[in-house]
């Protein structure tokens, strides 16, 4: 069985470490409508919940963005593995909201932290706890203060309650050299405020652990070039950012696309892939990948965050009111995000016109989908 996930934080390395290495989540066994009828009310209530988490969770799926972003981060990841006198290049993952950056990153640093405990052990030579990965969250307006008081936060120092910024970002390293931690991941970088005071004093901050810390960053955020991540000097002409853009790699998730079997293809198979996920009792072949395929499009736009809430929140409600399928009359009624459904009707014109399908020419059997579901 999983172990109960849903309370972990990750901005502390116990969250990190207990989705890292919990167990395969058990699929539900899929019932037919008789099999749910004859079930005693109490076996009734701890399938239905066991349903429940399940398709709260069905992700991530390996989509071909997954994977390209993945390849680059074991590039850049494996090439930083320079002597100590030469700084570590940097990436910076940027995309729109519901693209799936955090969540395939994280899954990245996951696999990450698995493959370096596996081949060096969960103790380090000097007998300290082995932590491969960091993370840290940003919250507006962050100073340098506070962003070194999370570093010490996630390694739970015991000196992260009083101290001056100096003393802190030297715990912290004290911390990252005794831990052999070699990723840091800085998550919503886009609440940083660049041109004020604590922007212009942590993006420094940035440039500091990239020299004297050894760890590849990976930075996470949205619009970050016009943030100006990437400028070579801000606004009065200073070049304070100039280091921070010439270390720094872009990378992005574009969401899905149907302008050409290739594209119509990929979203053909990532609707196999979550449909092999679902369970529920009158569920058929093609249920997503057929009979669904352009609503579902129409519906998220082709952002995998705006997919994965509608499937899971209309398996959620199939299943609560016996319907046990997904279909249009019952995804109409579940709410999605506001930008999703501000696309919808234009985007509906331009199906129901026959400007757009999501149909590819030759469709692929549902035998073999190349997205897959990832641990």
């Amino acid at each position: 069985m999983c172990p109960q996930l849903d309370n972990l934080t990750l901005s502390r390395k116990e969250g990190l470490r207990a989705l890292a290495e919990a167990s395969l989540r058990q699929k539900p066994e899929l019932l037919t409508l008789t099999q749910l009828a004859d079930m005693s009310e109490a076996a009734r209530l701890e399938y239905e919940h066991g349903r429940s988490v399940w398709h709260a969770n069905l992700g991530p799926i390996r989509t071909p963005q997954l994977e390209a972003l993945h390849e680059d981060l074991w590039d850049i990841l494996a090439s930083n593995q320079q002597d100590g006198d030469k700084a570590k290049g940097a990436v910076a993952v940027d995309a729109f909201p519901g693209l799936g950056k955090t969540t395939a990153v994280l899954n990245f640093a996951l696999k990450y932290h698995r493959q370096e405990i596996a081949r060096a052990g969960a103790f380090t030579a000097a007998g300290h706890e082995r932590w491969p990965v960091c993370r840290v969250g940003l919250t507006s307006n962050i100073g340098m203060k506070d962003f070194n008081r999370a570093l010490l936060e996630f390694y739970a120092h015991p000196g992260r309650k009083s101290g001056t910024a100096a003393l802190f970002v030297q715990r912290a390293l004290d911390c990252v050299l005794a831990c052999e931690t070699k990723l840091l991941i800085i998550d919503d970088l886009h609440f940083l405020k660049w041109q004020d005071k604590n922007g212009t004093e942590v993006s420094n901050h940035f440039k500091y652990i990239a020299n004297e810390f050894p760890v590849t960053l990976i930075f996470i955020g949205v619009e970050l070039d016009n943030r100006r991540l990437y400028s070579e000097a801000d606004s009065s002409g200073d070049i304070t950012l100039a280091q921070t853009a010439r270390r720094t790699t872009p990378l992005t998730m574009d969401p899905f696309v149907v302008s050409d079997d290739t594209h119509r293809r990929e979203w053909r198979s990532l609707l196999l892939a979550l449909e092999q996920r679902i369970v529920l009792s009158r569920k058929f072949p093609g249920m997503l990948a057929e009979e669904l395929s352009d609503y579902l499009y129409i519906r998220t736009t082709g952002h995998i965050g705006s997919l994965m809430t509608l499937i899971n929140r209309g398996c959620q409600r199939a299943a609560r009111t016996g319907r046990e399928v997904l279909d249009e009359e019952l995804l109409n009624q579940v709410k999605l995000d506001a930008a999703a459904e501000r696309a919808r009707k234009a985007l509906e014109k331009k199906f129901a016109r026959r400007r757009m399908t999501t149909r590819p020419t030759r469709s692929r059997t549902p035998s073999s989908p190349s997205a897959r579901t990832v641990a």
